[in-house]
């Protein structure tokens, strides 16, 4: 259990770290503290996205209400160059200077 958690914590902050990175703007919601979001989260995965037995484990990434995807459609992305798409964002929104 405890090599689980420290995986979803490397993943978690792998993801976060790329945002950050490319100065992406975004909301990182715990869902340990809360059952109201945790829930949210449930039920905003598309069902045939939903694992075969349990809950899906963080991250789960979003864009506003829109799922976009979990950590390994997110580096699946990030591998092949296309995270931009894979968030639904625009390389040059994304990118731009403040």
């Amino acid at each position: 259990m405890e090599g689980s958690r420290r995986q979803i914590k490397k993943r978690q902050q792998d993801v976060v770290r790329f945002l950050e990175a490319n100065r992406i703007e975004f909301e990182e919601v715990d869902i340990t503290m809360s059952e109201e979001k945790r829930q949210w989260m449930y039920k905003n995965i598309p069902e045939d996205r939903q694992p075969a037995q349990g809950n899906p484990l963080p991250p789960q990434i979003f864009s506003d209400d829109r799922y976009c995807g979990d950590y390994d459609g997110f580096f699946e992305s990030k591998e092949s160059n296309t995270v931009f798409s894979f968030l639904g964002l625009k390389p040059s929104l994304a990118s731009k200077e403040s």
